[in-house]
């Protein structure tokens, strides 16, 4: 009797842990299914704060102009190379634009000299009324879900990385970084003309395909070289005004450069580059870490 009152006490445990078990796995893949429902829905914080932010901005910096299109006169004081190119650009004659919206599909973005390749989509805005520069960065880290989003407003700039939409792996902010966004914002200005004329943008004609660029907002100044070929289409920028900053908030100044390539002409008759490449030229050698396909250029316009 009592040793099959002891089996049964054993029996019993034996279900118990059984139980227990079951429960506990039950409960991991409840988990695991939440977790994977998160990483796969629409929501994001991250991209829920993009879009009020540029929501916003879409409505407080629209510029006012009496003339809604771009004339050659208006360009006659710059050097001779951007007149150039605004004129085989087919900006002349078209309509002032408020801001820039470009999209890049499936870019290549390297996460540092020895780090992985990223596949991301990369969406900007640049707005003109005051310097202002907005970009989300859409991928995917081993399937889990990684957005960047870099900002420039109001003179300060930053970065911030977020993996499975939670949690910050890095938000990089200070002096160099405000510098570092402030001369990509002049970088990218050939493609927003309304920047060319306002009063913190200042050029220099070196030659007849080079042209030395100085914006000055916010307490900061930043300085490169806009690069023309023979068709006076624009195909690099150069920079020394660019640190390299690294996660852990380290900064090395290199030599940047912004290289742009195939130009074809859009259904708004104006003539973009398709491709693009941003490139640190280090002493042993360049390293692309970005290297994308312009999908779409869109404006906003003056009123």
């Amino acid at each position: 009797m009592k040793q099959d009152i002891n089996h049964k006490k054993k029996q019993n445990k034996k279900k118990e842990r059984k139980r227990k078990m079951m429960i506990v796995f039950g409960v991991v893949l409840i988990i695991v299914g939440i977790v994977l429902i998160w990483f796969h829905i629409a929501y994001s914080p991250v991209k829920k704060e993009f879009k009020k932010d540029v929501d916003a901005l879409k409505a407080e910096n629209i510029l006012h102009t009496d003339e809604k299109v771009f004339t050659q006169e208006e360009f006659s004081g710059l050097p001779t190379p951007i007149q150039k190119y605004l004129q085989q650009s087919g900006y002349i004659g078209t309509q002032k634009m408020s801001y820039l919206t470009m999209e890049y599909h499936n870019v290549d973005f390297k996460q540092g000299k020895n780090g992985p390749t990223l596949k991301i989509d990369y969406t900007q805005y640049n707005f003109v009324k005051e310097p202002c520069r907005m970009a989300l960065i859409d991928s995917r880290m081993f399937g889990v879900p990684f957005e960047g989003y870099d900002y420039y407003q109001n003179g300060t700039g930053g970065m911030k990385g977020v993996i499975a939409k939670l949690i910050t792996i890095f938000d990089q902010r200070g002096p160099e970084m405000d510098k570092a966004c402030l001369v990509t914002f002049l970088a990218e200005s050939m493609f927003v003309p309304t920047v060319l004329t306002q009063d913190y943008v200042a050029f220099e004609e070196i030659n007849d395909y080079e042209v030395k660029a100085t914006i000055t907002y916010g307490g900061q100044t930043a300085s490169g070289i806009f690069h023309f070929n023979e068709k006076y289409e624009m195909v690099s920028f150069t920079t020394e005004d660019r640190g390299v900053i690294g996660t852990d908030g380290s900064i090395e100044y290199v030599p940047w450069s912004a290289i742009c390539s195939d130009y074809q002409e859009a259904e708004n008759k104006i003539k973009y580059p398709t491709k693009f490449q941003a490139v640190w030229n280090y002493p042993e050698g360049d390293f692309i870490y970005f290297d994308g396909t312009i999908h779409e250029i869109t404006y906003g316009f003056t009123q």
